[in-house]
């Protein structure tokens, strides 16, 4: 796959809380940890313009990303981004370095195709319900998908996608269903409108009711038949 993202960073030795606040109010710029592939572990700084850009793209986050520190190349993907909780600030990324026969682990997003053409939607009137948006892969970085695709065309009312419906490209597994085969989540569903199942569930409770009321009807009336039988006995007897 080739190498469509990249980033400069420099090497940071003023660490700290403190370092780290005055990083991002004076320089405009975000910490950064590099790590992985049997080296040591480096603090970086980054410019927030820059990697504030890179992830408007969906692919930045299942890519390749070439990060030139100090005029040195490395090859790495992002693990772990910290977001501002209130504001549209990034406060720090992680990124592991790579090697080319080293598998990886990467969270790819999910591409659901052919939504407007689904059966459960067009003939049922029903919604599709996306329970993932992405999931966790493993492969060689050679390997690496930008994402995975979900046909939704056929999937028709009460349908599900599960893990094991996705056709994955040769060379990639997912981490979930390798770790347990039982781990068959589902990606996505077709489901009637609420509005339409509240109305099958009063419907049912309707039924239950009226079923209830005649089962009732049916035992006073074989009471009463014992009771007449028995005043038919005494009857007998009086003659």
């Amino acid at each position: 796959m080739s190498n469509e993202y990249e980033l400069n960073a420099t090497v940071r030795t003023d660490k700290g809380k403190g370092a780290s606040r005055r990083l991002r109010r004076l320089n405009n710029s975000i910490p950064a940890v590099l790590y992985g592939a049997g080296k040591d572990s480096v603090s970086l700084t980054i410019a927030h313009k820059d990697i504030a850009k890179a992830i408007e793209t969906e692919a930045f986050f299942s890519r390749i990303i070439t990060i030139k520190v100090d005029g040195k190349k490395e090859q790495v993907v992002i693990k772990a981004l910290q977001r501002h909780p209130a504001k549209p600030f990034l406060l720090h990324a992680d990124f592991l370095r790579i090697s080319a026969d080293q598998a990886i682990t990467v969270r790819v997003p999910i591409h659901f195709l052919n939504e407007d053409k689904c059966v459960g939607v067009i003939i049922s009137a029903g919604n599709i319900i996306k329970a993932l948006n992405e999931i966790e892969i493993s492969c060689l970085p050679k390997d690496l998908p930008e994402y995975l695709e979900v046909d939704m065309e056929e999937i028709d009312l009460g349908d599900s996608v599960h893990l094991t419906d996705i056709t994955l490209p040769e060379g990639v597994t997912s981490v979930a269903l390798v770790q347990n085969a039982d781990n068959d989540m589902t990606v996505a569903s077709v489901a009637a409108p609420k509005a339409i199942e509240e109305e099958v569930e009063e419907e049912e409770e309707d039924l239950e009711g009226l079923e209830e009321g005649e089962e009732g009807e049916e035992g006073e009336e074989g009471e009463a038949g014992e009771g007449d039988a028995d005043a038919e006995d005494k009857s007998g007897d009086d003659k």
